[in-house]
């Protein structure tokens, strides 16, 4: 039976939240099913989605989204992602028969601010079922939850070492979670810029400024580039050597899946959702959170070895096709929206 469902999440950006929105949205809608998109940066939803069978509408408050919801309220799913898109099916009265399933994308309780704090019962109670996109993440939300990971598209064809140039990506955001300082002070320690490697730093942020302060004092800013907001990841990882993934408390990482799928070799903090993706390979290279020194030396050791990196990209290619394409991400997801109907 063809599903008519309603992604919405209240945002005007297009970051991990938003590209998990997009891929399933996409992935759905290809296998035949009526989808409809509320939230995510107009122009970069559109762009991510890749169809004009998948509808857009921008929801920059949580009373655009729930008006929005209440203009698609003729559908058979609402899937919200993030608390103020839970308050937001709350406040869309005109849709109250409309089952909610809810994806939760981080660990911890809902609702951070003090007014989603406030609200997050009554959210609760509107929700049917809830996600959580890694195991990690359910051990530390409230109530049950059903584990669906990401999936991402499987890539077809190999980029080896030997076509691949010196650069290690780092593809994050640039806020205090997300730890950006371990990969500078790894890539400095690692003592690989004197060997004409770069450390490509893509994502902006409000760190920004001191990871550059951090760069000059570690006298790596020649080698160091701040790439800024990018869209052609992609691109970048097919080129890169290595992938840097420093932040310790990724829900699960959708960039390490991307990463993997093109069979770019990971160094990771070995932590969070990392052990569910990365951490599943033998011979992961992970690291203790915030441990630099770590990090420089599985750097440096795969750097040095190009037939190891392309032997351990391999295995994470493998792993990523086995486990975390976007049709099993699809098809788990459909199972638990015929659950609630």
């Amino acid at each position: 039976m063809t599903l008519d469902i309603v992604h919405a999440v209240r945002s005007d950006g297009f970051a991990g939240v938003e590209r998990h929105i997009a891929s399933l949205a996409a992935a759905q809608a290809a296998a035949g099913h009526r989808v409809r998109v509320i939230g995510g940066d107009p122009r970069a939803m559109r762009a991510a989605l890749g169809t004009d069978a998948v509808p857009h509408r921008p929801a920059v408050t949580v009373l655009d989204t729930a008006w929005a919801i209440d203009r698609w309220r003729d559908c058979d799913i609402l899937h919200v992602h993030m608390t103020a898109a839970e308050v937001a099916a709350v406040l869309a009265v005109r849709a109250r028969r409309v089952p909610v399933v809810s994806t939760r994308h981080f660990g911890g309780r809902r609702g951070s601010s003090r007014a989603g704090g406030l609200a997050a019962p009554f959210a609760q109670r509107r929700i049917a079922v809830q996600i959580a996109i890694s195991h990690y993440v359910a051990s530390l939300i409230e109530g049950e939850s059903t584990v669906v990971q990401h999936g991402v598209p499987v890539a077809e064809g190999w980029w080896p070492a030997a076509q691949r140039q010196r650069r290690i990506l780092v593809a994050q955001r640039l806020e205090a979670e997300k730890a950006t300082d371990v990969a500078i002070r790894a890539f400095a320690r690692a003592g690989l810029a004197e060997q004409g490697w770069t450390l490509d730093i893509a994502g902006n942020g409000a760190e920004r400024p001191a990871l550059e302060r951090l760069a000059r004092h570690l006298d790596v800013e020649g080698a160091v580039r701040f790439l800024g907001h990018r869209d052609d990841i992609g691109t970048l990882m097919r080129e890169a050597a290595l992938l840097l993934a420093p932040c310790p408390v990724e829900g699960l990482g959708l960039t390490l899946l991307e990463a993997m799928a093109v069979g770019l070799p990971v160094v990771a903090a070995g932590a969070g959702g990392h052990l569910e993706t990365v951490g599943a390979a033998d011979g992961a290279a992970l690291f203790a959170p915030g441990d630099a020194s770590e990090a420089a030396r599985l750097v440096a050791h795969l750097a040095a070895d190009p037939a190891l990196r392309d032997r351990y990209g391999a295995a994470l290619q493998s792993l990523q096709r086995a486990h975390f394409t976007i049709a099993e991400q699809a098809r788990a997801t459909e199972s638990v929206y015929r659950s609630v109907l």
